[in-house]
């Protein structure tokens, strides 16, 4: 197969935010061999994001189950890769690695995280903790297409919703005014902030900038919706929940600002060019902020001053901002003023 037309495996197997911001990877592939094939393997829960890059030529997921993997083996043998970059660098995703047959395999060799089963790769990127710790993720994933020897000439994350999935979102959303997107929604109950206090912030909205507040929430998060609605003392307009990544991504287009957590459809409406105010606790807001220009970053100092006695509903575990809630305190004129600044100048 010529070098100039090589194809070529990513493998992220999760999560959301993850694959949507895996977008700077591809956009290089795609600038230094612009007639290679591009392939991503996932797990099926998050393949919904890849037909949205418009860099990648085709998507795979992993199989459910133990009949399916001769079959992908097959699959996988058959598209002749000749690069494959496995950016998990699991005991499974390494496997699958080798089993490409692929001559360029790539992952990563991370300061204090154990290099596994380093003889089934060619190449591994270096990447010190100082280095991870302090930089966007995006950085740390350009590492392993910059060991292959391929240029990083951009950082660009996009995502381009389908058109038929936008002219639905567009029946949901009235043209015209300004509208605010909120999604209250977390895949951890302890980094929300709490429903009566969106509400608050969405009444402030609506009354002193001339904004219609929408809701929305993805699966499993509807009660939170109907609590910031019951507690609001204005009109608040829940949205259906996305059907799919593809409904996501072309609903958060139709809006002037998305307002939420640290999350996967943070990072969507990011990639669409949705300005976002982002909600922060513990996490590493230099390593997983949306990605651009345009957006906010609310977050308490940290380390953070823990709570008084009896503030909270359970305890923080110390270290781990999965189960903290450092987001509690960020106050709702902070919210307030960061996404009515962004209603009023679009960043």
């Amino acid at each position: 197969m010529p070098a100039a037309s090589p194809h070529i495996l990513v493998i992220r197997r999760r999560y959301l935010g993850d694959i949507v911001l895996l977008g700077s990877v591809v956009r290089n592939l795609r600038l230094h061999w612009p007639a290679a094939h591009l392939t991503f393997l996932t797990e099926a829960a998050y393949a919904g994001v890849v037909p949205l890059n418009p860099e990648i030529d085709a998507g795979l997921t992993f199989p459910r189950g133990a009949f399916a993997w001769p079959g992908f083996v097959r699959a996988l043998r058959r598209a002749r890769f000749t690069h494959v970059l496995d950016f998990d660098n699991t005991e499974k995703t390494a496997l699958v690695t080798r089993l490409t047959g692929a001559a360029v395999r790539a992952t990563f060799d991370r300061e204090l995280i154990v290099h596994r089963y380093p003889r089934l790769y060619t190449h591994a990127a270096q990447v010190t903790n100082a280095f991870y710790d302090s930089h966007h993720i995006t950085e740390t994933y350009l590492a392993l297409p910059a060991a292959l020897g391929v240029p990083l000439v951009s950082r660009e994350v996009r995502l381009v919703p389908r058109a038929a999935d936008c002219s639905a979102a567009q029946r949901l959303v009235p043209a015209g005014g300004k509208k605010i997107l909120v999604h209250p929604g977390s895949r951890s109950a302890q980094r929300v902030w709490p429903a009566a206090r969106f509400a608050a912030v969405c009444d402030r909205l609506q009354d002193e900038c001339g904004a219609q507040v929408f809701l929305t929430a993805g699966p499993g998060e509807q009660a939170t919706v109907e609590e910031i609605r019951r507690a609001a003392k204005t009109h608040l307009v829940a949205v259906p929940p996305a059907a799919h990544v593809g409904a996501l991504a072309a609903l958060a287009a139709q809006f002037d600002v998305f307002l939420c957590h640290d999350s996967g459809p943070m990072h969507i409406a990011a990639a669409v060019g949705t300005p976002v105010v982002a909600l922060f606790g513990s996490q590493n807001a230099a390593i997983w902020r949306p990605l651009g220009d345009r957006h906010t970053v609310l977050q308490t100092a940290l380390p953070c001053a823990c709570f008084p006695a009896g503030a909270l509903p359970g305890p923080c575990v110390r270290g781990d901002s999965y189960r903290s809630y450092c987001v509690r305190k960020i106050s709702d004129a902070e919210v307030f003023a960061a996404v009515a600044r962004t209603i009023a100048t679009g960043r």
